[in-house]
This record gives structure tokens, sequence and C-alpha cells, in this order.
């Protein structure tokens, strides 16, 4: 039987898959770099453990780490990118660990050029899918578009990963000329490349999403779509209170375009609703499991297996969640952060977004009954990082 080989298990994405796929009898490889902080590795649905040291540094040993490690194997395992920079490593290697491997997204590396905000603009401007105004830092007519599309306006990175280690954000949001300036110079010091983007009208609550695994022969077999009501960073960040919502808008408009692109795998497209208009833009593709994978598993899309059935020739089933089934993903740690922080800037009232919590089924982050070790670990990792801090004082 072939194995499923997790790259990467420090976050709960990680531990969604594994749960996933363990879950249908898969046998589960958690590979990682430093075990000590992989807290999915504990998962009950773990059946072995797999050090590759420079994971991290996404390098040409990692890639022989793993291609030895396959070699040793009697059926290719499937590889399961858990992070964007994973998503790349797996196109940077592509050849050499297809020898070895099973992987469901696209040959020609599409899944990471959609990884790159500027491309990716390009592609939906070239399939009329509607973005908000962007101008390159280097157009000739730079200060008049911008002026054009007004302030606040938001300076976003190429590459997000590399973006947020440098500056600890997604984004830099900026209200005048002289900060949009100065921001963009800071960008250049670190040699990230940057673009300046419309910012769409909306509270947090005007994220939309459309979910979707696109087989070996290019055919949408499942999706979903879902609706943010909190994020963590506010305003710019990732989803901690997220319902499942069927919206058939974003189908029409995301379905035809991933497709058409040549997209393969499960990926996320996030769009934005305009909160004056009613315009849906589309905002980022996540070409790799989504952190509410839980919410997705606990309305009837399995989205790991899918993957792992289709890349081992055993997909035969397409499913289309149409309908609302009430489920709700939260990370309550971070939810709990992000209620503060609405509640300080006056966008949301902390009682109201609490309360919300209980009108919702909800599918956890990381707790589950059924498997309580990686919690407990988190737990414990999080009451270190306290400790140590309390100490150090």
């Amino acid at each position: 039987m072939n194995k499923a080989v997790v790259l990467g298990c420090n976050y709960y994405i990680g531990l969604s898959i594994i749960r996933c796929l363990g879950s249908e009898g898969v046998p589960v490889v958690a590979c990682d770099y430093n075990f000590k902080k992989a807290y999915a590795a504990r998962s009950k649905y773990v059946s072995e453990r797999l050090n590759v040291p420079s994971l991290n540094k996404f390098d040409a040993q990692a890639c022989a780490d793993l291609i030895e490690y396959g070699k040793k194997q009697s059926e290719k395992p499937v590889l399961f990118p858990t992070h964007d920079k994973y998503v790349e490593f797996i196109d940077t290697y592509y050849d050499q660990l297809s020898e070895y491997f099973l992987v469901s997204q696209a040959e020609n590396g599409l899944n990471s050029r959609v990884l790159d905000k500027w491309t990716l603009g390009k592609l939906a401007q070239e399939h009329d899918v509607r973005i908000p105004a962007t101008i390159s830092v280097n157009d000739e007519q730079f200060e008049s578009k911008v002026l054009g599309i007004g302030f606040p306006c938001m300076i976003k990175p190429v590459d997000t990963v590399v973006f947020t280690k440098v500056f600890r954000q997604k984004i830099f949001l900026c209200n005048d000329m002289e900060s949009l300036k100065s921001r963009i110079a800071a960008c250049a010091e670190h040699n990230i490349d940057v673009f300046v983007q419309e910012l769409v009208p909306g509270f947090d609550d005007h994220m939309l999403t459309y979910d979707f695994y696109i087989n070996r022969e290019g055919k949408t077999t499942h999706y979903m779509t879902a609706h943010k009501f909190r994020q963590w960073p506010i305003n710019f960040g990732a989803s901690v209170f997220t319902e499942q919502k069927y919206d058939k808008r974003l189908v029409e408009i995301g379905k035809d375009f991933v497709e058409k692109i040549g997209y393969r795998g499960f990926g996320e497209i996030e769009f934005k609703e305009h909160e004056k208009t009613k315009e849906i833009y589309l905002i980022e593709i996540n070409a790799r499991t989504t952190n509410f994978n839980n919410l997705i598993y606990k309305v009837g899309l399995n989205m790991p297996y899918v993957a792992y059935l289709d890349v081992t020739g055993q997909l035969n089933e397409t499913k289309f969640l149409e309908h609302n089934t009430n489920y709700a993903f939260i990370y309550g740690l971070e939810d709990f952060f992000a209620l503060l922080a609405y509640s300080k800037t006056k966008q949301l009232s902390f009682w109201k977004g609490f309360f919300q919590i209980f009108t919702k089924k909800l599918a956890p982050a990381i707790f589950s009954w059924s498997d309580l070790k990686p919690w407990c670990a988190f737990n414990a990792m999080l009451m270190g990082r306290v400790w140590r801090k309390i100490t150090r004082r």
C-alpha cells in the first residue's frame, strides 16, 4: 500500500492531513526537521517518523534524503506539502522526486507560480477574473496611478513567506504617499519584490473562499465554499473562525478559472466581496491544504484522501457541497487574540463575536477527543513558552 509522507508537522495543517489520511487506513509518515516542535507527529494516526534535517532549507540535501527514503519503498509514497515553501520545494525538484513519489500538483510548476501574487494577477486578467487595481512600483506613472486608486492602499509582496519572515506581517497598509514610498524603500533594502494594490472595502467577514480538487485529467471532482468571519492578524491574516456556506457566485468564477489555467490537486481561492457594490475580487490562491481543512473534512469532503486516491489511480467519485451545514472552523487561541484586537480597534464587539461561536457546530484546529496527544503536546509547548517568558523577567 502506498504510504503518505506529510512534509511539515509543526502546525495544525499537517495534523489535519495526518488525521484525514490515517482515519482511512492510509499509512502516514510524519516528516519533519525538528520533532521536538512537531506536535502533529504525536497523532495516533502516525505510523512512522522521517527526520530530514535540512527540510526547512528546502535544498538539494532535503531532496536527496527524501529520495533515499523513497528508494526503499515497495510502492511510491504520496507527498503532501503543508506550507507554500514545500509546494515550491516539490516543484523545484519535481523531476527527481516524481521518480520515487506520487505528487498531486501540476507537473509544470503552476502551483508555485500562482503563489506569486503578481503572476496570479496577470493570469486572472488574462481570464477576465476581477482583481483589485494593481500597480508596479516601477511604473513610470506610479504616483498618478496610486492617486487614482486612492488611500488607504496596500503594499503586497510577490512572495508572502519571505515578506512575513522579515516584517512579521503579510502586507503594509499605507495612508499617504510618504509612508507608501518609505515602505517600498524598506522592502527594496531587503530585496523583496512588492507591488501596490487597491484596498477592497469591507470588514473581514467579506472574505470568501472556493475550495476545490482538480484531478489528473484536469476536471474538478470536489468543491465547497466558505465564509470567513475572523482572521489573525486581524484584517490581513489567516482564518481563525470561518463557516462553510454555499455561494454559487464563487463556483461560477473559480471553477472555470482554475481549470483553464491547468491547475492540479487541492487549492483554495480567496475572494473578497466589495461591501457596497457586492462585486467579487480574487485576492490569492492557496496552492496546498488550507488551514481550515478540518472544517472541509467535517462537512464530508476529505480532500487529502481525495488527493491520495487520485494519484494512486483509485478516485472514482465527485462531490460538490451546494448546501449549508452550519459548521465552522475555529482556532481558539488565535480567535481569542483576534476578538481582543477587533474590540480594541472598535471593529467588532468582543462579546458579540464570542457568543457567535456557540451558534455553530465547531471544527477545531487541533483538539480532538479521539486523538488528544497532539493537543496536549501543543499546550505543553505553549505553557513552556509562557514559563520561559516569565522567568526571563
